[in-house]
């Protein structure tokens, strides 16, 4: 097979092999999970990154549609020590540039030293490290793409409905939504109004929810400001809640404050202590970002390693957030009691009494 090149922001140019030919940029970021690959790659918070399994096989149990949280591949290639044969058709159908023989272990601790860092990829009879050096001198820093939400949400309002009774509607607005989060609020009774990242305040208000749901999505916070308007419009009027990004764009608007993380949290069994039960939760986490300062929130949960805030709330504003994703997929299961939550909220109680 062909070589291939990865040219970082170190300097460092590392060899490997080509198993999807194509040139490309991106963040290079890593993920810890060792299943649930079906998953990241279709999960809209990827979005211009080049992910990096840290799991030494990635494949071995093929490649099944249902598992999928959007459409389509979002990462701008995908690096692993070995990708399956059925991995490397999928990512060749989609366009995806893919390498593998590498020391990724290498790259996980490079980028846990140093930091996220920008990438450029080169893969395919004609590669040269050359070549994978002129995709790094193109490749943006994340909160240089302000155009992000367009690429991952959808262009027009959508309506799902429960297969049963309907018990509160959602306004969901679709910042790069992982779809697992629309089934977790379906499976609930709750009908489901999926709306564009850049949903004015009026239609919002005219459509009557129960809830206002900022759902996850790829980038800077600080990009995404129709979302944030949107809160600062509509907070104490209706129950806001939101994950991941969504929490972000949330304490955004009610005057705190967030930053970029030195490499992020992404993969599963990231520990989370919530601050009033004591309780600890295994979850899942997808993120480059962090709130620094809660604003008018109040902090309920934190990350048992690095403290920064995993939950916000506030009773008097109803409004109810998570960094890291509930809908847990793929899993652990521990948190899925945050979609009840968000519903009581809708239906006017209040899930923090």
């Amino acid at each position: 097979m062909s070589p291939a090149y990865l040219a970082l922001e170190d300097g460092r140019v590392i060899e490997a092999r080509t198993r999807v030919p194509g040139r490309t940029r991106g963040e290079l970021v890593f993920t810890t999970a060792y299943t649930g690959y079906e998953e990241s790659l279709t999960d809209p918070s990827y979005e211009e990154q080049v992910l990096t399994f840290s799991y030494p096989l990635i494949g071995n149990y093929g490649v099944r549609e249902e598992r999928f949280e959007s459409d389509r591949v979002h990462p701008r290639a995908a690096v692993a020590h070995e990708l399956t044969e059925e991995v490397v058709e999928w990512l060749a159908d989609e366009g995806i540039p893919a390498v593998d023989h590498l020391d990724t272990r290498e790259l996980v601790t490079s980028v846990r030293e140093e930091g996220a860092m920008r990438c450029g990829v080169a893969a395919g009879e004609s590669a040269t490290a050359e070549a994978a050096r002129e995709e790094l001198d193109a490749c943006l820093p994340m909160s240089n793409h302000d155009d992000i939400g367009a690429r991952v949400s959808v262009a027009e309002a959508a309506t799902y409905d429960p297969e049963g009774e309907v018990v509160a509607e959602v306004a969901l607005v679709d910042c790069g939504a992982k779809g697992s989060i629309k089934r977790s609020l379906l499976e609930r009774g709750a009908r489901v109004h999926l709306l564009p990242y850049d949903v004015d305040v009026e239609t919002v208000a005219d459509l009557g929810a129960d809830v206002v749901f900022i759902s996850n999505g790829p980038g800077d916070p600080k990009t995404f400001e129709a979302a944030q308007h949107l809160v600062e419009e509509l907070v104490g009027e209706r129950p806001v809640a939101g994950i991941c990004l969504g929490q972000q764009v949330v304490a955004n608007a009610l005057g705190g404050s967030t930053a970029k993380m030195e490499f992020g949290h992404r993969g599963v069994n990231q520990p989370v202590r919530d601050l009033d039960s004591g309780r600890v939760v295994m979850t899942t986490q997808n993120h480059g970002y962090t709130v620094v300062d809660p604003g008018e929130l109040d902090v309920t949960q934190r990350n048992v390693n690095d403290d920064t805030a995993e939950g916000l709330a506030s009773s008097e504003l109803g409004v109810i957030t998570r960094q890291y994703h509930p809908e847990a997929n793929p899993g652990p299961h521990d948190s899925l009691d945050f979609f009840d939550d968000v519903l009581e909220l809708a239906r006017g109680e209040d899930p923090l009494s």
